[in-house]
C-alpha cells in the first residue's frame, strides 16, 4: 500500500507538470476577449512547438507507461479506459487542425490549439478523479513494487540519455538501468509499454 501511495504521488506531480504546461498555452490562446494583433508565422510556429512539446508531456507519462497498463491487464477501467483514449484521439485530432491552421495562417488556429488543451486537461482531470482510485484498488502489491522499480529506472536512463528524443525507453535499456539503481532490486520482467494512442 506504501508502495501505491508513493507511485501515485510521483504520477500526480508528473500530472501537475503536464497540467502546467497546457494551461500555459491555454492562457495565450484563449479565444475568448482576444484583443491583440493576429499572430505572424513566427509566433505560430513557436505556438505550434510549444503545443507538441505540452502534448507530449500528457503522451509519454509514467502513467501510460506503466500504470495504465498493469490496468489492463487486470481487467480493470476498460470503460474508462476507452473514454480516456478517446479523449486522447480527439486532442491529436485538434492539434492536427491547429498545425494545419497555421501553416496557413488561417483564424482557427486559436480555437485548435484551445480544443486541444481543454481535451488534454480533461484527461488529466478524469484521470485524477476515477483513474488513480481504480489503480489503487485494482492493481495488487507486487505489481506496484515492479512499477515504482521501473519508474526509478526509467528515471535514471531519462537521467543518463538527457537531450534524447522524447519517447518509449527500450526494455533493455531499461533493465540494465534498473540494475544500476540497486544490486538488491531486479526487475524479472518488464512490463509492457503502453502502445502510442
Amino acid at each position: 500500500m506504501l508502495t501505491s501511495t508513493y507511485t501515485l504521488v510521483a504520477l500526480s506531480i508528473e500530472q501537475a507538470g503536464a497540467r502546467h504546461g497546457l494551461q500555459a498555452l491555454l492562457d495565450r490562446w484563449h479565444t475568448s476577449g482576444r484583443k491583440y494583433a493576429e499572430p505572424t508565422r513566427r509566433q505560430l510556429e513557436l505556438a505550434c512547438d510549444a503545443l507538441r512539446v505540452a502534448f507530449d508531456g500528457c503522451h509519454w507519462r509514467k502513467l501510460d507507461k506503466f500504470v495504465i497498463p498493469a490496468l489492463r491487464r487486470a481487467g480493470a477501467a476498460g470503460g474508462l479506459l476507452a473514454e480516456l483514449d478517446a479523449l486522447t484521439l480527439a486532442a491529436i485530432e485538434a492539434r492536427a487542425d491547429a498545425h494545419a491552421a497555421a501553416a496557413v495562417l488561417d483564424g482557427s488556429f486559436a480555437e485548435a490549439v484551445e480544443r486541444c488543451c481543454t481535451l488534454l486537461l480533461e484527461r488529466l482531470d478524469r484521470e485524477e478523479r476515477e483513474l488513480f482510485p481504480l489503480a489503487r484498488t485494482h492493481v495488487p502489491s507486487e505489481v506496484w513494487f515492479a512499477i515504482a522499480n521501473q519508474m526509478l529506472a526509467h528515471e535514471a536512463w531519462q537521467n543518463e540519455n538527457r537531450g534524447c528524443p522524447v519517447g518509449p525507453m527500450p526494455a533493455a535499456a531499461m533493465a540494465r538501468s534498473s540494475a544500476r539503481q540497486s544490486p538488491f532490486v531486479t526487475v524479472s520482467q518488464p512490463l509492457p509499454h503502453y502502445a502510442a494512442h
